[in-house]
C-alpha cells in the first residue's frame, strides 16, 4: 500500500497518464471476471431486498392484527364496565373518576 500512496499524493501527470493506460488495458482482461461478480452481489442484494420487504409486510401486518385485537378487548371491557356500573349505582349515587368511595 506505501507504494501506492507515494504515487498519488506526489505523483505528476505522468504517473497518473500510465495508471489510466494501465487500467485501461487490463480492463478487457478483468472484465470477464469482474461481470459475474457484480451479478452475483446484484442478485444477492435483490434476493435480500424482496425477503426483507416480505419480513416487513407480515410484521406490519401482525402488528395491525395486534391493534385490532387490542381495540376489540379495548371495547368489550368499557361495554362490560358500563353494564357493571350502571347495575352496581343506586338510582342517586354518582361516580367520578372510576373509584368507589
Amino acid at each position: 500500500m506505501a507504494i501506492f500512496e507515494g504515487i498519488f499524493k506526489g505523483g505528476n501527470i505522468v504517473t497518473g497518464l500510465a495508471i489510466g493506460v494501465g487500467f485501461a488495458l487490463l480492463a478487457p482482461v478483468v472484465k470477464p471476471f469482474v461481470r459475474p461478480l457484480a451479478k452475483s452481489a446484484i442478485k444477492a442484494g435483490v434476493a435480500a431486498y424482496e425477503h426483507g420487504r416480505v419480513a416487513l409486510a407480515e410484521l406490519s401486518e401482525q402488528a395491525g392484527d395486534m391493534v385490532a385485537e387490542a381495540r376489540s378487548e379495548m371495547e368489550g371491557e368499557t361495554a362490560n364496565g358500563d353494564a357493571r356500573k350502571s347495575s352496581q349505582s343506586a338510582p342517586g349515587e354518582v361516580r367520578h373518576g372510576g373509584r368507589s368511595s
